[in-house]
């Protein structure tokens, strides 16, 4: 049997190899962020690919200055965006779904799982109230996605949510998106800080918050 070197692999070939490799998809461990030439905003814990037509604010706790999350807004949505300490090698999305379902429900909303491009995620349904007095029905998808010793949650809200399955265009947005968690010991389920830019726009947390896990 013979071994070839690279030496004998001619340019030919070595292209049709590279042809064969597919390309990596996100959500991205930092680490492992290709050279997809996306110029992403270091928002600390996350890096998120500025989106066109979209809005990039962060979310703040006025009452500790706390950044809390990460949101793209559109006309016709947005998505909340999160990240959490997990274990190596574990699925923390598995054991916060119940979680957040349980919550939504104490709430006097509803949740669902269907499985989507992500794998299994959370349809809800809440009743909030606008700012007029007057109520309406928010819809939402919850997204996990389980990464090296962290957890990504997505949270798309509006009328996207209201699809059968998320539009590919916030499906995109989440695959864009690269988690630092850094190599310090953190609690399972605690969330990677996010960094305020001295040029933020802040804003109040929305009425329908889900739980950390």
């Amino acid at each position: 049997m013979k071994f070839r070197r690279k030496s004998d692999t001619t340019p030919a070939e070595a292209s049709t190899d590279a042809a064969d490799v597919p390309a990596p998809v996100g959500p991205f461990d930092a680490a492992d962020l290709p050279e997809d030439g996306v110029e992403r905003v270091d928002l600390g814990s996350l890096l998120v690919a500025p989106q066109e037509g979209r809005e990039l604010r962060l979310q703040v706790d006025e009452a500790s200055g706390t950044v809390q999350s990460v949101l793209l807004a559109a006309p016709e949505g947005a998505v909340e965006l999160r990240a959490f300490a997990a274990p190596r090698n574990g699925d923390l999305w598995s054991e916060v779904r119940p979680q957040l379902a349980a919550d939504m429900a104490r709430r006097g909303g509803t949740a669902s799982e269907r499985e989507g491009e992500f794998g299994t995620e959370l349809v809800c349904q809440l009743q909030v109230r606008r700012p007029d007095g007057s109520t309406a029905t928010q819809p939402s998808v919850i997204v996990g996605v389980n990464g090296d010793r962290w957890l990504l949650r997505a949270t798309v809200m509006g009328r996207p949510a209201l699809e059968e399955s998320l539009p590919e265009e916030w499906i995109e947005t989440v695959r864009s998106v690269a988690v630092q968690r850094g190599v310090g010991a953190m609690p399972v389920g605690e969330p990677l800080p996010v960094v305020l830019p001295a040029n933020a726009r802040k804003v109040d947390q929305p009425a329908a918050q889900p739980p950390t896990p």
